[in-house]
């Protein structure tokens, strides 16, 4: 049997399957930026507020002066925002801020209601602010779906890589998001998801992983723990990667079969980078509208109900697009008085 089932193209947003609801890959070259963390640059030609166009190779989204996400609400599922390079600035209706980037994590369970921005500042005023992250949303199952919003920080620093070396000294990275990678009698297992999220019950076999292949490098992956997981891999950037000796190219998504069984894992001579998706899924139905995602249509409408007269706790910043300021850098304020701080430098270096 194959070990792919399904090849797909991949977008802006990819495809996935249960327990994930989707994938947003946003990649942007963004300018020098100002004194208020704006881009240096005419934004007249834009849809401002609703700026997806790409033009000059980046996005204003629905940012009107700094890019980005202001306040908007989610409850019934889970954000996972990985950014690779470039930084994020999180406000939330619990009182909460961030600022993370350069391989940090954001896991937030949004649970009952929530209410959170995300933008990204131009920090750099005297060369270009490039950003790449993921956004990956998982989903809560019926009885976690109205548990107390949280979020956590999974930091580059403390986020668990395993390097694989070939014969000729070709290297495959592995970035460890979440789950336990196991190779022969070893395990690496990443930072701890929220309490509430499905990723930390044992019996969800859940990952996250971000892979890098040198031209020509091989990885085999290892079999999933359950017969019904199922499993994702997107080669989002590169040449190609064969699967088991069937060729696919970057820019495409595969479908594997056999959770069971290991896979010969080959980069193009290119070089590959691949995000995995891993996960048995949670089973249960999904209605989804906008930001939020429940079981039935009836819980859609209170959810919008609840957020018309409750506005989950309200907006406590004096706009809807806050950012943190040129000079600080990558922090968490977390909800419970909680403070993370690292250096500025880890920002302007």
């Amino acid at each position: 049997m194959s070990a792919v089932r399904q090849t797909f193209p991949l977008s802006t947003q990819w495809p996935t399957i249960d327990p994930f609801l989707f994938v947003a890959h946003h990649l942007d070259d963004y300018p020098n930026g100002t004194a208020d963390l704006e881009p240096d640059a005419s934004l007249n030609s834009r849809n401002i507020g609703q700026d997806f166009d790409g033009i000059d190779g980046w996005n204003m989204y629905h940012g009107k002066n700094v890019p980005g996400f202001p306040q908007h609400p989610h409850r019934g599922f889970e954000t996972i925002t990985y950014v690779r390079t470039g930084f994020c600035d999180h406000s939330d209706s619990m009182g909460a801020t961030a600022r993370f980037g350069r391989g940090d994590t954001q896991w937030m369970t949004a649970g009952k209601g929530i209410v959170h921005c995300e933008m990204f500042p131009m920090l750099k005023r005297d060369e270009p602010n490039p950003l790449e992250l993921f956004q990956i949303w998982l989903n809560l199952p019926a009885e976690d779906k109205m548990v107390n919003p949280y979020f956590t920080m999974l930091w580059s620093h403390d986020t668990p890589t395993v390097v694989s070396a070939g014969p000729n000294g070709e290297l495959v990275d592995i970035t460890v998001i979440a789950g336990t990678l196991r190779d022969g009698d070893s395990a690496v297992t990443a930072q701890s998801p929220p309490p509430d999220s499905w990723a930390s019950r044992a019996e969800a076999d859940l990952a996250i992983w971000h892979l890098r292949f040198d031209a020509g490098a091989s990885w085999t992956l290892p079999a999933a723990a359950r017969t019904d997981t199922e499993r994702v891999l997107y080669a989002f950037d590169g040449s190609s990667l064969t699967i088991n000796g069937e060729r696919v190219d970057a820019g495409n998504g595969a479908l594997l079969n056999d959770p069971t069984q290991t896979i010969e894992l080959v980069a193009g001579d290119g070089g590959v980078e691949v995000m995995l998706l891993q996960g048995r899924p949670i089973g249960e139905p999904v209605t989804r509208y906008g930001p939020f995602v429940m079981n039935t249509e009836a819980e859609i409408r209170q959810a919008f109900q609840d957020y018309q007269q409750t506005q989950f706790g309200g907006w406590p910043w004096p706009s809807d697009d806050p950012t943190h300021g040129v000079d600080e850098g990558r922090f968490a304020h977390h909800a419970d008085g909680k403070l993370e701080r690292f250096d500025r430098e880890a920002v302007t270096a």
